[in-house]
């Protein structure tokens, strides 16, 4: 990095929705964590009713991180999308506030954009690592289904598509056209990458479940909501839907770089 180059930033992007029995032992692991690289942490409150925006409210003072509150309950995809357009970080990061991924994966995610060798990194819950974690059997199934389909329609082979560790250079991620409020936002985001020339990498990582009682919201209409949208975003939406194309950098129009054929009769020598 050259002397005058702005410092590399992260944003850390925390969506949340009545996480208060556990919020406050989740945001001090998330805090203690490491990473390579400055961050900066927005949390999104989705109108929690248990009181988790004013537990958010007496932790952002102890760790000064940004806080941003919905007035009603719009889903996990409205929060990122706040949460995305908030962001001043070159890089993007999703963060569940929960205990079910390990923020110390971070650096093993974030690495391949700082080296500049990727622009979009899926942090994968299947991928082989040194430890097997042992999967629900419902979810693990439902997971790799929609990620086979997902890789049919995208034309993207994932091993991961609902991973929520995703991070993104945020020159792309910021000029998506983002629009699904619920966990639609993950088939959204994969869709709209099979538009554009981004290089995306799989790194492995840690992944601990937690079961409905713990309080895991997706569930079965959720699965069957994300059948509609693989069609609908993979072959309904356009690129030119999909980006804002006039600040989207030229690098990643699928057209750029494209060798243009000589017309026929034209004057080019």
């Amino acid at each position: 990095m050259s002397k005058n180059a702005e410092p590399l930033l992260l944003s850390i992007i925390v969506p949340v929705y009545n996480e208060a029995l556990s919020l406050e032992q989740v945001v001090e692991y998330l805090m203690a964590s490491r990473c390579l690289i400055a961050r900066e942490w927005i949390f999104v409150d989705d109108c929690s009713t248990d009181g988790s925006f004013e537990i958010l409210q007496a932790l952002s003072r102890r760790f000064s991180f940004r806080l941003l509150k919905h007035d009603q309950n719009e889903g996990k995809g409205a929060a990122l999308r706040r949460g995305i357009a908030e962001a001043k970080g070159q890089f993007i990061l999703v963060q569940d506030a929960d205990f079910e991924y390990d923020p110390n994966d971070t650096p093993n995610v974030v690495q391949p954009l700082i080296d500049g060798r990727a622009d979009v990194v899926y942090g994968s819950r299947f991928r082989q690592s040194s430890v097997t974690q042992v999967h629900r059997t419902y979810h693990y199934f439902i997971n790799r289904f929609l990620t086979l389909l997902s890789n049919l329609f995208s034309g993207i082979y994932l091993t991961d598509m609902e991973t929520c560790y995703k991070a993104f250079r945020s020159d792309l991620l910021q000029n998506m056209t983002l629009t699904s409020n619920r966990f639609g936002i993950e088939v959204e985001l994969t869709a709209y990458l099979a538009k554009v020339r981004a290089r995306i990498v799989e790194v492995p990582i840690s992944y601990y479940p937690r079961t409905r009682l713990q309080g895991k919201k997706i569930n079965w209409k959720d699965g069957f909501a994300a059948l509609r949208h693989l069609v609908y975003f993979n072959w309904w939406v356009d690129f030119d839907a999909a980006y804002n194309t006039s600040r989207l950098p030229e690098t990643y129009h699928p057209k750029f770089n494209e060798v243009k054929k000589p017309v026929i009769g034209s004057n080019d020598s």
